[in-house]
C-alpha cells in the first residue's frame, strides 16, 4: 500500500508540474500577444467607448429634438384654437419642413389652414408636396391626392383629374368610394354623362362604400338615367 501510496503522490506532483508549465507557456503567450497586440486592442477599446458614446449623444439629441417638435406642434394648435390662422399656418409650415414625426401632422394642417383662408391653389400645392413625399406611407400620400383635387376640382381639366384619381379607384383601395365620386363628378364636368352614370352605379353597389354616399351615388343614378 505504501507503495502505491508513493505511486499517486509522485503522479499528483507530476500533475501539478504540467498545470504549472501549461499556465506558464499560456501566460508567456498572453504577454507575447499582448506585446504585439496591445496598442491595437487599446485602440479598438477607445474606438468602442467613442461609438457607444455617440450613440448615446445621438440618441439624446433625437430625444431633444422630439420634444421641441412636439412643443412646437402644440403652440400651433394652441395658435388655431384661439383663431390665429396664419400664424398657426407659419408654424406648421417650418415644423413639415423640419422633417421627423411631426411632419406629416403639420404638413396637413398646414394645408388645411391654406384652404380654410380660402387659397384653394395653395392648399393644393401644400397637398401635392405631401403626395410626392416618397419616403412617406402611400396611405397618407393617396389622402393628400385626394384633398389635392377636391381643392383644384372647380379650375383643374377634368380629364386630369380622372387620371391622378384612376390608381385610388381599384378595389379594396381604402380611398375608393372617394376615389369614385370624384371620378364622377370629373367626368360630368368632361361633358361625359353616360360614363358618370356607369361611376355612380358602381359606388351605389359598392357594399364597403358608406351608406351616405351610396344614398347619394343612387339618387345621381336617378337623375342621369330620368
Amino acid at each position: 500500500m505504501s507503495d502505491y501510496a508513493g505511486l499517486v503522490q509522485e503522479g499528483v506532483v507530476v500533475s501539478d508540474i504540467f498545470r504549472e508549465i501549461d499556465e506558464e507557456l499560456r501566460r508567456d503567450n498572453l504577454l507575447k500577444l499582448w506585446s504585439r497586440y496591445g496598442r491595437h486592442i487599446v485602440t479598438l477599446a477607445v474606438l468602442v467607448l467613442l461609438v457607444a458614446g455617440g450613440i448615446v449623444a445621438w440618441r439624446d439629441h433625437q430625444l431633444s429634438e422630439r420634444r421641441a417638435q412636439s412643443m412646437r406642434y402644440s403652440s400651433a394648435l394652441s395658435l388655431f384654437r384661439e383663431g390665429k390662422d396664419a400664424e398657426a399656418a407659419k408654424v406648421f409650415a417650418v415644423i413639415a419642413q423640419d422633417g421627423g414625426g411631426y411632419a406629416t401632422l403639420a404638413s396637413f394642417e398646414e394645408a388645411e389652414l391654406l384652404a380654410k383662408s380660402g387659397d384653394r391653389k395653395g392648399a393644393a400645392a401644400a397637398y401635392d408636396r405631401i403626395a410626392a413625399a416618397s419616403g412617406l406611407d402611400s396611405v397618407f400620400r393617396e389622402l393628400a391626392t385626394l384633398l389635392s383635387v377636391m381643392q383644384g376640382l372647380p379650375d383643374t381639366d377634368p380629364h386630369t383629374v380622372i387620371d391622378r384619381l384612376a390608381p385610388m379607384t381599384s378595389s379594396g383601395n381604402p380611398w375608393r368610394s372617394t376615389a369614385l365620386e370624384l371620378t364622377a363628378t370629373a367626368r360630368l364636368e368632361a361633358g361625359d354623362k353616360s360614363g358618370a352614370l356607369e361611376v355612380y352605379k358602381t359606388l351605389a353597389d359598392d357594399l364597403a362604400a358608406p351608406q351616405g354616399m351610396r344614398a347619394r351615388a343612387a339618387e345621381m343614378v336617378v337623375a342621369l338615367a330620368s
